[in-house]
């Protein structure tokens, strides 16, 4: 039996015409939509796709799927993307793997994003994922005490005992605030604090999220 993530990536490549330009999200629902785009792609089709992570950009050259950047467009047809959690009103927490940023500029180009993701991923509210924020290293000491002004517990993200450092040279802040009642408000109020380059939180992005669920699809659409 096929994993519920091949599923959702087999569903999104449903969405893909010849001529588009794709914005290629980052995850490992990703990278099977990758692999299964890469096949459509050796039998013909025609696409182009500006990868939103240094990772997703290696994996597409790996498979032959060919890659611009915003310097040849600025137009993006469509997105596929994954996310972290997401709530019955498609907003979503994303940064899991340290490339909220590069993701939401991704994103926000496309004419139509589709979020692809197994049904762990559906919450009925978000927050039991600690929310990622991207940070400049320049005092990032400070941006932290002012994040625990606003309730939450910080935490330096490292890896392999060192700090993460992003695809755009920054920190990760990994918040724990609890259930998140107000997305929006909690990302504006997070953005006007110095030192933030940006949230892991995608709120009214998502245009149709496809969920895979015990082998089966599940489609939602923004209202």
């Amino acid at each position: 039996m096929k994993v519920d993530k091949v599923i959702a990536a087999e569903e999104a490549v449903k969405y893909v015409k010849n001529g588009m330009t794709l914005g290629l999200g980052s995850g490992s629902t990703v990278n099977w939509f990758l692999r299964k785009l890469s096949v459509q792609v050796k039998e013909g089709l025609q696409i182009q796709g500006i990868p939103s992570s240094k990772k997703t950009e290696r994996l597409a050259k790996e498979l032959g799927i060919p890659l611009i950047d915003f310097s040849a467009t600025t137009h993006i047809d469509l997105a596929i993307d994954g996310a972290d959690e997401i709530d019955s009103s498609l907003n979503l927490i994303k940064g899991g793997g340290g490339s909220l940023v590069r993701e939401k500029v991704v994103d926000a180009c496309a004419d139509e994003l589709i979020i692809i993701a197994d049904a762990t991923k559906m919450v009925s509210q978000l927050g039991a994922f600690p929310l990622p924020i991207e940070v400049l290293p320049f005092g990032f000491e400070v941006t932290v005490e002012n994040i625990k002004k606003l309730g939450g517990i910080p935490t330096l993200r490292r890896k392999d005992d060192q700090i993460f450092v992003s695809d755009n040279g920054n920190y990760i802040i990994d918040c724990s605030f609890g259930p998140i009642d107000d997305s929006v408000t909690l990302h504006e109020k997070l953005i006007q604090m110095v030192g933030v380059i940006d949230t892991g939180i995608f709120a009214g992005m998502a245009d149709k999220v496809i969920v895979a669920r015990n082998g089966g699809i599940e489609l939602y659409s923004k209202t």
